[in-house]
């Protein structure tokens, strides 16, 4: 019982990530089309003089969070599912926690934060104009390519998920095709050019209902395995 109470816990906790993951996108959306990020380094160090919260914002803050989530998620998906196939969904976690850790990897906000620091806080114009090299060759990292192997990666690892769910009972082909729908569309990553920034615009909505219904069915399923444990638990006391 006691192993099924831990993979338990994972279901509710992989459930809340996918909900948690759904609420954080609006706010993304809004604060880039309020707030569009600067075009270069110059820009982004005044940005981060004049308001240093939201030029982290501008800079996937709320990815940092948001990819942490999907951690949760990608482990309960594998757990949920490992039975189905567990070579599609080992596979499907290890390419998508890498891809993520690709990720951190690219990520440069609180690197571009102290470079704005340095710049306002020296005369020299010499260093001045060093420093914005360096927050440009910042920006080449952040859309070069770690960031395009996190996010092909990830349509990998959704398009193996939605494989294997369209052969599982608990979730159904429903969510299993808007998982395969979002896959497909995230395999452009958003750095090329209109086609990959249409492309994961698109995205967004298979992307949010897949997550809806698999964060509720998790949390469902967490509820569902309580109450058989209670009437395990019941019998083996009559017993």
């Amino acid at each position: 019982m006691e192993k099924e109470y831990n993979w338990n816990k994972l279901y509710r906790i992989a459930g809340l990530a996918a909900l948690l993951i759904v609420l954080i996108i609006p706010f993304q959306v809004l604060i880039f089309s309020l707030f569009p990020p600067p075009e270069d380094s110059t820009g982004f160090i005044e940005l981060f003089h004049e308001n240093w919260l939201l030029g982290l914002l501008s800079l996937d803050l709320l990815y940092y969070f948001n990819n942490l989530f999907l951690v949760l998620f990608y482990l309960g998906l594998y757990a949920s599912m490992r039975k189905v196939d567990f070579t599609n969904m080992l596979i499907a976690l290890i390419i998508g926690l890498t891809g993520i850790a690709v990720y951190y990897a690219s990520s440069i906000g609180f690197e571009m934060l102290a470079l704005s620091k340095q710049y306002y806080q020296t005369d020299s114009l010499e260093f001045k104009q060093q420093l914005i090299s360096v927050g440009q060759g910042l920006i080449l990292k952040y859309k070069g390519t770690a960031f395009d192997v996190y996010y092909v990666f990830n349509a990998i690892a959704l398009l193996l998920i939605a494989k294997t769910m369209f052969k599982s009972k608990e979730f159904g082909k429903a969510a299993a095709t808007w998982g395969l729908i979002a896959g497909l569309f995230m395999i452009i990553p958003s750095t090329a050019g209109s086609i990959g920034l249409i492309f994961s615009l698109i995205s967004l909505i298979p992307w949010i209902v897949f997550s809806v219904i698999v964060g509720l069915k998790m949390l469902a399923m967490t509820k569902n395995q309580k109450h058989n444990d209670v009437r395990k638990y019941a019998h083996s006391q009559e017993s």
